[in-house]
């Protein structure tokens, strides 16, 4: 296999794996109020109150919201269905990098630029939410740990650019 081969590959490999995570991401969006009951009831059982009740005390808390807003402001949460889809959308826009990678590197860019946005919007939100420290924490991980493959990515972009590049040939002798 030759480099350009192995690049473009690489390259397309830490795309999918990235595009899965966000179309996961934004697809556990969709059914929050269902999924925190089945998430606090799987704890429940794994005796996770006892272990963390601190973690126990937020689910319950956060159930308890949602299960508010479903019962009485279901409307509400029709702003999490936009927020999966805008995950959905923002994972085709990978689709440019993944058939042209050095074309659309701005993509992998912008996304750079997306994960480094979510640390201060934890930061400055989550107080303001009323969200626990640690959540915010997590939250943050996302942008962090989404950077990650990005980061490999562009990396890798710029190497196939590199192999891509016409080699300059002398300029001819003038007469």
């Amino acid at each position: 296999m030759s480099d350009r081969a192995a690049l473009l590959k690489g390259i397309r490999v830490w795309l999918v794996i990235f595009v899965v995570c966000l179309v996961l991401s934004g697809a556990t969006a969709f059914p929050l109020v269902h999924e925190l009951r089945w998430t606090e009831g799987l704890l429940r059982a794994l005796a996770v109150p006892d272990l963390l009740p601190g973690l126990m005390e937020w689910i319950s808390r956060v159930r308890d919201g949602l299960d508010t807003v479903d019962a009485e402001y279901p409307f509400v949460l029709y702003g999490t269905d936009w927020l999966a889809f805008a995950h959905l959308v923002i994972a085709v826009a990978f689709y440019g990098p993944y058939r042209d990678p050095v074309r659309n590197i701005w993509v992998i860019e912008f996304g750079m630029i997306a994960c480094a946005g979510i640390v201060p919007l934890a930061l400055v939100c989550g107080p303001v939410r009323g969200i626990p420290f640690w959540w915010t924490l997590i939250d943050m991980s996302f942008g962090i740990f989404g950077v990650v493959p990005l980061y490999v990515v562009r990396k890798k972009i710029k190497r196939l650019e590199a192999l891509s590049a016409p080699t300059a040939l002398p300029a001819p002798a003038v007469g």
